[in-house]
């Protein structure tokens, strides 16, 4: 059988792109590498070399950080831990907590704690979230370097 050489590599890309896809729609599922591989239609071996040339992490590395960023987002909605540890695809609370503790340096309770904190404190304050530069051009605050 001839190898990949012969093949041109926007169709190559196009099957990579493909399987990316695969995982940001499936994230939550229950899928593995063979699932993965067999959406772009490659053996195991030869996607993981492709899909890590094209995006720089393995599609299990990549699988991982969209799960952790889907959770991220949905600890700031104020959902429950184990609730999002379910919804992003993790079969089990503790296992996705050690996870995303090593990812974020902070466990998935005291970044939710941060997050609503933040978002708290910005309905509270405003001003104090938006760049000093960009309220001084607008006028909403004066230049108080000069008296």
């Amino acid at each position: 059988m001839a190898g990949t050489a012969s093949i041109p590599k926007i169709y190559l890309y196009r099957r990579i792109v493909h399987a990316k896809l695969f995982i940001d729609d499936h994230y939550h599922q229950p899928i593995n590498l063979d699932d993965i591989a067999d959406e772009a239609f490659f053996s195991k071996f030869h996607f993981i070399r492709l899909f890590k040339s094209t995006y720089g992490k393995t599609p299990h590395q990549y699988l991982i950080a969209v799960r952790i960023e889907q959770a991220r987002l949905l600890l700031q909605t104020g959902t429950p831990v184990t609730q999002v540890c379910y919804a992003v695809g993790f079969d089990s609370a503790s296992s996705f907590s050690a996870l995303f503790k090593k990812v974020l340096r902070q466990s998935p309770y005291a970044y939710q704690q941060q997050a609503l904190k933040r978002s708290a404190d910005m309905l509270q304050s405003p001003l104090k979230f938006i760049p000093n530069c960009f309220a001084q051009e607008n006028g909403w605050i004066k230049n108080s370097n000069f008296q």
